[in-house]
């Protein structure tokens, strides 16, 4: 934790909203899981920001949310899966036959490689 963090974190009195990065501080969340949980419902941003647009979250809601145990656990689970599901997309994206070509590809290219070099070194000699 920086000392900007800390010094915020240690503030009386906290301004009304924050944005994703103090939300993420007061909850203990990394700033990009913030918008995983919210687009799964879990955290609610302020009025109708748009989709590209900064995002405020409310104080109280976060301190509500902070104070909770099952939502923690909730959060958790699903910042969990998320990771999961991104996982599984990756390896079903290269299947087994895709990375064995491309180590045998990988392996030719070095195999040429050494061969051109060794040409070289012989040429030079």
């Amino acid at each position: 934790m920086n000392a900007q963090d800390e010094q915020f974190l240690n503030l009386k009195t906290l301004p009304a909203r924050v944005r994703v990065e103090e939300a993420a501080l007061l909850l203990g969340f990394s700033p990009h899981e913030i918008p995983i949980l919210a687009a799964n419902g879990l955290i609610k941003p302020l009025g109708h920001p748009p989709v590209t647009g900064v995002k405020y979250f409310s104080i109280v809601a976060l301190e509500e949310l902070r104070k909770d145990e099952k939502w923690l656990a909730r959060a958790s689970d699903c910042i969990v899966q998320y990771w999961q599901d991104v996982n599984q997309r990756r390896r079903v994206a290269q299947p087994a036959d895709q990375i064995r070509e491309t180590r045998r590809d990988l392996k030719r290219r070095l195999r040429i490689s050494a061969l051109r070099s060794s040409r070289f070194e012989s040429a030079v000699e």
